[in-house]
C-alpha cells in the first residue's frame, strides 16, 4: 500500500526524469537537472512532448519497496513544460532510497528515476513557513514565532536558549525590520542558513529578547 509520505510528495513535486516511449505517438518525455538529490534541495525539471494535444499528462510516482500513488493531473501546454519544484526534500517528509515516476501522455509513455540520498543538510521545515507568513501579517505574536522554531526546527540550525511558555509568548520583542528578513524567506529570496543566521546572532546578542521584563525590573 503506498504510503502517506509517497503521497505527500507526489502533490508537492509532481514529476522528474529522462526516458521517451519508443513507440508511441505523441511522445512525452521528463528532463532532470541531475538524478541524485539529497535533503533540502529541490527538483529541476521539465515534461517535454512532441505535440500540444489538449491532454493531461497523468503522473504516478513509485517508491523502492513498489509503493504507488494514486494519479495526479499535470497540465501540458507546451512542447516543454517546466514544472520546478516549490518544496524541498525534507527528513521528516522524504524517506531516502529511489523514487521511480511514471508518466502518461496522450498514450505516450516514460518511466523515470532518481535517487535520495544521504547529507548532512539541514533546512527549515515547510511546515514553518505559515507561522513566518501569520507573524509578518501581525496574526502571530513574536514570542509565537520563536516557540515555531524551537518546536519545530532542527536544533542544530538555530539554538534558542531560552523557553517560551505561556507567560512569556507575548513578551518576547522583535525589530519590526526583521520582517523584511522573513519576507524574502518566504519567497525564496532569502536561503533557510541566512535566514536563521540573522535570527542566531539576535537572539545571541540579546536583541531578540523579553524587553518588557527588563523594563518592569528596572
Amino acid at each position: 500500500m503506498i504510503t502517506k509520505k509517497i503521497i505527500i510528495f507526489m502533490i508537492l513535486i509532481g514529476s522528474t526524469g529522462i526516458s521517451t516511449s519508443a513507440y508511441a505517438e505523441p511522445q512525452v518525455s521528463a528532463i532532470m537537472e541531475k538524478t541524485t538529490y539529497t535533503y533540502c534541495e529541490r527538483l529541476v525539471y521539465s515534461i517535454e512532448v512532441s505535440e500540444v494535444t489538449g491532454d493531461l499528462a497523468i503522473i504516478h510516482i513509485r517508491d523502492g519497496a513498489g509503493g504507488k500513488s494514486s494519479a495526479i493531473p499535470i497540465p501540458i501546454e507546451k512542447l516543454s513544460n517546466p514544472i520546478p519544484s516549490l518544496h524541498a526534500f525534507e527528513k521528516d517528509i522524504f524517506p531516502l532510497g529511489k523514487y521511480f515516476i511514471d508518466i502518461e501522455y496522450s498514450g505516450s509513455t516514460a518511466i523515470l528515476e532518481f535517487d535520495l540520498v544521504d547529507s548532512n543538510n539541514l533546512c527549515i521545515s515547510e511546515a514553518m513557513q505559515p507561522v513566518v507568513v501569520r507573524w509578518i501579517n501581525g496574526e502571530f505574536t513574536d514570542g509565537m514565532l520563536i516557540s515555531g522554531f524551537q518546536n519545530i526546527v532542527d536544533k542544530k540550525l538555530i539554538d534558542v536558549p531560552f523557553e517560551i511558555t505561556e507567560k512569556n509568548i507575548d513578551k518576547l520583542n522583535i525589530p519590526e525590520w526583521v520582517k523584511s528578513i522573513g519576507k524574502g524567506w518566504v519567497m525564496g529570496i532569502i536561503s533557510d542558513q541566512m535566514f536563521v543566521n540573522n535570527l542566531q546572532y539576535l537572539i545571541d546578542e540579546e536583541i531578540i529578547s523579553f524587553s518588557m521584563d527588563r523594563i518592569n525590573e528596572i
